[in-house]
């Protein structure tokens, strides 16, 4: 890997880097769509490509259960097994953990699951794991780590926190002496809850082994904690991540997220929010999300963003054709997935830009002025972005400000008169 620094924001902890891997160039600050079982639903891999996606999500977990490991070392990799010629990050299983967690059991040695297809029992350790990855051929793959759910208190979280440190070293063991360091990079995942001085603990063990690894990615949030607190997390482990290794925030999707996350010195996210949110017919657009389900989009003949450069949007399809087919034909799945894809790479790329051009902080007022000034700023993003030196209620004596966790969805159609 190469990582290369190529602007920072004048205000906040923002920046635009150069990311190249073996499959070519990612430029950061970026947002990953995840493709879990080698595919992005909806789409095909040339479909990703015209967006101007480089770097895509493959779960390790799943593709060891299906299609297995012999197929993809016969295919050539990943890569070539899903006809995908850009960068790829894989997941490394750790938050099958808690996502099937009624399957799992965990010990020193690694976590033992019971496939959801069969039954069979299979033992994922951290070796094993790495040699998954090793035969997916991703770009990016992540240190199996003990993974907890993000309200759990007590020892166990201890417990997981240490054990990723653990689980870690014997990783970067078994990657540097499989010879396949110069064509695949591997990344630590800082754990420790909601805890900061459990994250300061694990940040400073994890620096220490900066040499065994490419990047950071802060872990074991995004799972029902109040955005207050995940916001003071991330900052906390972003302030103390090496400058110059890229930041990873797991799981992490909505728009309001990936700017604050940026801000805080944030260069990748991942979610499968945009693409699932796309087929129960949600579109996302810079004033907010738009439910097209309602009925008051039956006979809206205007695409969903008129300046959305989209296939959907470019080419005239309507809101009153998408609300006549969502959830019913699976076009509309399609055709709302590509929309929702190019507006997290147009959230993106305008971060991009603005920081290169030294307009981050305008960049932020705008977004959010566009997409919160109707219905009220979340408070978390005002406390947020002021950390960095962005009051995004400056000059607004009259702003309202919503306490929580905040949000823009369109739940209702509009009230009869």
């Amino acid at each position: 890997m190469q990582f290369e620094v190529l602007a920072t924001c004048h205000t906040t902890k923002a920046r635009v880097s150069r990311m190249t891997l073996a499959h070519g160039v990612t430029a950061l600050p970026t947002f990953m769509p995840v493709a879990t079982q080698a595919a992005i639903k909806g789409l095909t891999p040339q479909q990703v490509e015209s967006l101007g996606i480089t770097l895509i999500l493959n779960n390790t977990y799943h593709l060891n259960l299906r299609p297995g490991t012999k197929i993809l070392k016969e295919a050539g990799g990943a890569h070539k097994f899903q006809g995908w010629n850009h960068n790829l990050l894989t997941d490394s299983g750790g938050f099958q953990l808690v996502s099937l967690s009624k399957f799992t059991k965990i010990t020193e040695e690694g976590a033992l699951f019971s496939s959801p297809f069969t039954g069979e029992p299979t033992m994922l350790t951290p070796e094993e794991s790495m040699s998954i990855q090793h035969a997916i051929g991703a770009d990016i793959m992540m240190q199996l780590d003990d993974v907890v759910p993000s309200l759990t208190t007590g020892p166990r979280v201890a417990e997981a926190m240490a054990r990723s440190v653990r689980w870690l070293d014997r990783c970067i063991e078994f990657h540097e002496k499989s010879g396949r360091k110069d064509v695949q990079n591997l990344f630590a995942i800082v754990q420790g809850g909601l805890d900061p001085e459990l994250r300061d603990q694990c940040l400073d063990e994890m620096t220490k082994r900066k040499d065994g690894v490419a990047g950071y990615a802060i872990g074991g949030l995004s799972g029902g904690e109040a955005k207050d607190t995940f916001w003071r997390i991330v900052k906390q482990c972003a302030d103390k991540l090496p400058a110059d290794r890229p930041r990873y925030c797991m799981g992490v999707g909505f728009a309001e997220d990936l700017l604050v996350c940026a801000a805080l010195g944030v260069d990748m996210a991942d979610c499968v929010f945009p693409t699932r949110t796309a087929r129960f017919g949600v579109a996302l657009t810079f004033r907010g999300a738009m439910n097209l389900k309602l009925s008051k989009y039956a006979t809206d003949l205007t695409p969903i963003d008129q300046n959305c450069p989209c296939p959907t949007c470019k080419g005239g399809t309507t809101r009153a054709m998408l609300h006549h087919i969502v959830t019913l034909e699976t076009v509309a799945a399609h055709a709302v997935t590509m929309h929702n894809l190019t507006f997290q790479a147009q959230v993106m790329g305008g971060a991009r830009d603005a920081i290169m051009q030294g307009t981050f902080p305008a960049y932020l007022h705008k977004f959010f002025d566009n997409y919160f000034g109707d219905v009220g700023y979340p408070e978390w993003c005002v406390n947020a972005l002021r950390s960095v030196g962005v009051d995004l209620l400056e000059g607004k004596e009259n702003a309202k400000v919503i306490p929580g966790d905040g949000g823009n969805w369109d739940y209702s159609n509009p009230k009869k008169q």
